[in-house]
């Protein structure tokens, strides 16, 4: 698969959190560093994820907020 994203991280899932329709994916991208991937349940499925599969975490996004206290 090619894909032209090129925000592309090689983790492992480490949690799946399930909801009625939206699941919480969790990906161990090494460093300490954990990014948490929101996508349909049906999706999970399709892909067979489960805890320990190795993933990418593909970022696409054309702006970044930035927040203060």
């Amino acid at each position: 698969m090619k894909i032209s994203a090129r925000n592309q991280l090689k983790g492992k899932i480490v949690a799946i959190d399930h909801g009625v329709t939206t699941s919480h994916v969790k990906i161990d991208i090494g460093g300490g560093s954990i990014i948490t991937s929101a996508i349909t349940r049906t999706s999970v499925e399709e892909l067979k994820l489960e805890v320990g599969k190795q993933v990418y975490a593909i970022v696409k996004a054309s702006d970044v907020m930035v927040g203060i206290d």
